[in-house]
């Protein structure tokens, strides 16, 4: 990267460092932390703050990342933080077997873009597969990553869907997740197996997410869509933050939790944030729809406090990265999609 990023380099650095309580937290986390799936957008930055936290808490933990590593350089890159890393593919039973029981399993291995036409494999990776590995680790704490998708479109005045209500996901890919779900409950019943199932909402960086999307969109002079008008976003560092944390609520029955930002934010009124730091008229299609995919977080608010990154923080970090022409990881949300089909 150019000597132009370095002050964005500093600024995201900051914003992905460890806090006092995660860092509190794993003082009080029992045993290693593996992460399946660690090749995701999310796994290696939260594999780095695991390893950034035990080391400011002074303690000795190690940290593990598994994945088929398909994407070049990233098994070294990780090593270098520190990471152990283990290639497998996690449908391959010999491979499962053959991975060290660990106390501590951060699921977030899943299939989401590419789902239409795909559908085997999907139920594969997002059912039968958690299956598989709550048998293997029905000993250890996991925490298994969800989605927001699991709950049907709701009226935007209700604010946000809280983990009361009974799930009823639109398409496949909201379906196979709801089915992962309901497997890692199930052998958390089967099991004793403490587990916590993170419903997350959508994550975003200034390299990849709904906030960078409709940034880029602005910047280009694209359309942007409004009938899904309104989003929950949450910087992926809080996220992070979250699901390492979240090691210490895991529970038997399994525990649900909604992750995502606080506020129920306008599509409309992201564009026009960066439309006045562009210089640029974002342009609009279509009418907001009544209904829409969000979530209340408002439980994980009480267990972890509000995200320390605002949107404000992230509308103004993924703006300078835009018109700096910064790198992205190219893969888009699709959070306009009202029906299902990824």
């Amino acid at each position: 990267m150019s000597g132009q990023f370095t002050e964005l380099e500093q600024w995201e650095k900051r914003l992905l460092a460890p806090s006092p309580a995660l860092t509190e937290d794993l003082k009080t986390i029992s045993g290693d932390i593996m992460l399946l799936g660690v090749g995701g957008k999310m796994g290696p930055s939260m594999a780095k703050l695991a390893i950034q936290a035990i080391a400011e808490a002074g303690i000795s933990k190690r940290v593990i990342g598994v994945s088929r590593f398909s994407e070049s350089g990233l098994k070294q890159e990780l090593e270098a933080a520190g990471v152990e890393t283990i290639a497998a593919d996690l449908l391959d039973d010999d491979a499962l077997k053959g991975l060290p029981q660990v106390e501590n399993i951060i699921y977030l291995a899943g299939q989401k873009f590419g789902t239409t036409g795909r559908e085997g494999f999907t139920w594969a990776m997002n059912t039968y597969l958690p299956g598989r590995v709550a048998e293997k680790f029905k000993n250890s704490k996991i925490v298994a990553f969800s989605t927001g998708n699991v709950y049907p479109f709701a009226p935007v005045y209700k604010g946000g869907l809280d983990e009361t209500v009974t799930p009823a996901p639109v398409g496949e890919y909201g379906q196979s997740c709801l089915g992962r779900e309901r497997i890692f409950q199930y052998f958390a019943e089967k099991n004793g197996t403490p587990t916590l199932i993170y419903r997350l909402n959508y994550a975003v960086d200034f390299r990849y997410g709904v906030v960078l999307e409709i940034a880029k969109s602005v910047w280009e002079g694209k359309a942007i869509d409004l009938s899904s008008g309104n989003v929950n976003v949450i910087w992926q560092g809080d996220a992070n933050e979250i699901a390492i944390r979240s090691l210490l609520h895991c529970s038997s029955p399994a525990r649900i939790l909604n992750v995502t930002g606080p506020e129920l934010l306008s599509v409309q009124w992201i564009a026009e944030q960066f439309g006045r730091k562009f210089d640029k008229q974002p342009v609009f299609i279509s009418q907001p729809e009544p209904t829409a995919l969000l979530s209340n977080a408002s439980a994980c608010n009480q267990l972890f406090g509000y995200p320390r990154t605002t949107i404000r923080d992230i509308i103004d970090i993924t703006s300078e990265w835009v018109k700096q022409g910064g790198d992205t990881f190219g893969k888009a949300t699709h959070f306009q999609e009202r029906n299902g089909q990824f």
